[in-house]
């Protein structure tokens, strides 16, 4: 919700900021603003708490308020658990209601650092890494905004994107009133040089034929059980060049929170495309470059390569390299469509001391490429200014339909790595006490302060309260279990079995049915707990009035296609062409169809006509 504020508000042009040294100085005739600033300088407040006060940054940036975020209390029902958060903030003329939910950016349970002595031997870390500070969520009122937000370092740090403007949110050192800075992202054309990706058509084009000559001996043998999932794993490796490492004062944990910072907003961007951006592993090149950084063409190839051999401790799916280089004019590159194929699942990202969220666009625009999105044309539309496969780099969060369509194709062809998520002892899932998920040691978890208050059985430090058996579960009643033979699930239909309590678990056991195959109704089957009556099927979804398709001929044609339309099952990417003896267990043929429903995402309807 925005809410027009026409008070006296804090903003200061950033081009009357001069910097000095440790001293800075304004230019401007508000009194209230040099009030302000003089307040801030007299109790020693910085007002850049990280990379604000560097050079590099501030060319992108055009106005700058202080802000005190002010947490809004949920009310009625439906309150939310410390999980989400909702935060007033007053900047640029208006009031914003952020709502946010603690994200479950997907790490290494042991992420690794690698960094290199003096001796240049390679040596590895593994530092603290918080499990419980990064948040992603939305402006009330407003569509298709993004908010992705860490509160590791106290307060918040990270982007706003509302309505085609992007803003930065920084907390300031050592307020003691919870001050942040809020800064608008320029990047107006007419002040600035257009930044762009390296990537042209003609190396697009050369990039497919060598493609084409590796694609059978590199591509990853990655099981495809579940290539049709909605969900991808995209576990990727981050190495840093040695002028980033030094941009960053030669400072590991800021390098590292600032990699955490780009990677929690890229996951942000990447929730669209149902696709989940996983950091497993970073290199630091704190002693040099491994290799020349001059022309960005060849520092895609010598990564590669690079990559291939000594980067080969980290089972990556993508391997993204940092740098810092005002002599590379251009935003980065990438091979086109390199995902799951090594050498080429790889790229450059040249940071040119932007704001973080602008950089973050940059990762999102490379990893596009790796997935095999093409450079936007006209025809090609998100709904917003910017589109983040634009060549040339803009505020975006949204991909287009083009994007959508070159990573559908890619996945489905060729992405069997980013199937299936990494195993639960290769990363670390963020877990709380008060998100209302039972994790780990907990015996219960009520959620929120007030949630707990009103619970009978459970504690807010995620324990029992005492003379309690349990807090939730079928077979838990007034904090006790149930008595055995108590019955916790009823049979559904003729094709499931009814389930009772044991007397000594909150637990109801496991869901059963009958065997596969036992006839029920009306010379139908039981399979899985249903009984797959055509005709029910079919008004389930079309509603009253339809049915199977009367004509065995039609389901028969359509169902021995072996296409997305009519299979019976897939193996590999292979749809599997029905049998005459199993024609019916096919995809379902409806007629007399009336109404066409409100379909769910990533679902298709198919009209046919038969002779």
């Amino acid at each position: 919700m925005e809410e027009a504020d026409h008070s006296a508000s804090r903003s200061f042009p950033l081009d009357t900021w001069l910097h000095n040294g440790s001293s800075i100085m304004v230019a401007g005739e508000a009194e209230v603003s040099m009030r302000v600033v003089l307040l801030l300088l007299w109790h020693g407040l910085s007002l850049f708490p990280t990379d604000l006060s560097q050079a590099g940054s501030s060319q992108h940036l055009s106005i700058l308020e202080v802000v005190i975020p002010l947490k809004v209390t949920n009310r009625g029902r439906g309150a939310k658990t410390p999980v989400c958060l909702s935060y007033s903030l007053q900047f640029g003329g208006w009031r914003h209601i952020v709502h946010m939910k603690a994200k479950k950016l997907l790490v290494s349970r042991h992420l690794p650092v690698f960094t290199y002595m003096d001796q240049h031997a390679l040596q590895q870390d593994q530092p603290f890494v918080p499990d419980d500070c990064y948040y992603h969520g939305y402006v009330e009122g407003v569509p298709e905004s993004l908010v992705a937000l860490s509160t590791c370092c106290g307060g918040f740090r990270g982007t706003l994107h509302i309505n085609d403007l992007t803003y930065e949110i920084e907390p300031i050192r050592h307020s003691t009133t919870f001050e942040h800075v809020v800064y608008t992202v320029n990047t107006n054309e007419t002040q600035f040089p257009s930044m762009r990706c390296g990537l042209t058509k003609k190396q697009t084009a050369h990039q497919q034929l060598e493609f084409e000559k590796a694609e059978k001996s590199t591509l990853k043998q990655n099981s495809t059980d579940n290539w049709w999932t909605h969900s991808w794993f995209l576990e990727l490796a981050v190495v840093i060049d040695h002028n980033f490492f030094i941009y960053s004062q030669s400072n590991f944990s800021r390098v590292q929170e600032d990699v955490f910072l780009v990677v929690n907003i890229v996951d942000s961007i990447y929730q669209q495309l149902g696709t989940y951006v996983i950091l497993i592993g970073t290199e630091i090149w704190n002693h040099g470059n491994v290799f020349p950084m001059v022309n960005i063409e060849q520092v895609l190839e010598d990564f590669s390569q690079w990559k291939q051999i000594s980067l080969s401790q980290l089972q990556d799916d993508a391997a993204h390299i940092f740098i810092k280089n005002s002599l590379i004019i251009v935003l980065g590159i990438d091979y086109v469509a390199g995902i799951c194929h090594l050498p080429i699942d790889c790229g450059i990202n040249n940071f040119q001391g932007d704001p973080w969220s602008l950089f973050a666009i940059t990762l999102a625009h490379e990893l596009g490429h790796t997935l095999g999105m093409q450079h936007d044309e006209e025809v090609c539309l998100c709904g917003q200014g910017g589109c983040i496969m634009n060549a040339v780099r803009v505020p975006a969060e949204r991909f287009t339909n083009c994007s959508y369509a070159d990573f559908t194709k890619t996945t489905l062809n060729q992405g069997s790595c980013l199937h299936s998520p990494p195993s639960p002892g290769e990363v670390f899932m963020l877990k709380h006490c008060g998100n209302s998920v039972v994790e780990g040691e907990e015996e219960c978890d009520c959620g929120s302060i007030k949630q707990c208050e009103q619970d009978p059985c459970c504690l807010l430090n995620c324990a029992l309260r005492p003379g309690a058996a349990c807090a939730f579960g079928l077979c838990c009643q007034d904090c006790k279990f149930m008595p055995s033979g108590e019955l916790c699930r009823h049979q559904v239909n003729e094709c499931d079995l009814p389930e009772w309590c044991n007397g000594t678990s909150h637990q109801c056991p496991e869901d059963g049915y009958v065997q596969d195959g036992i006839p029920c109704s009306d010379s139908a089957y039981c399979y899985q707990k249903r009984c797959n009556n055509h005709d029910e099927q079919c008004r389930e979804i079309f509603g009253e009035g339809a049915q199977s398709a009367s004509q065995n001929l039609a389901i028969k044609k359509i169902n021995s296609q072996g296409s997305h339309f009519g299979h019976c099952g897939v193996n590999g990417t292979t749809y599997l062409k029905c049998n005459t003896s199993d024609i019916f267990c096919g995809r379902v043929q409806c007629e007399n169809v009336g109404d066409i429903p409100h379909l769910r995402d990533h679902s298709a309807l198919r009209h046919s006509h038969i002779n």
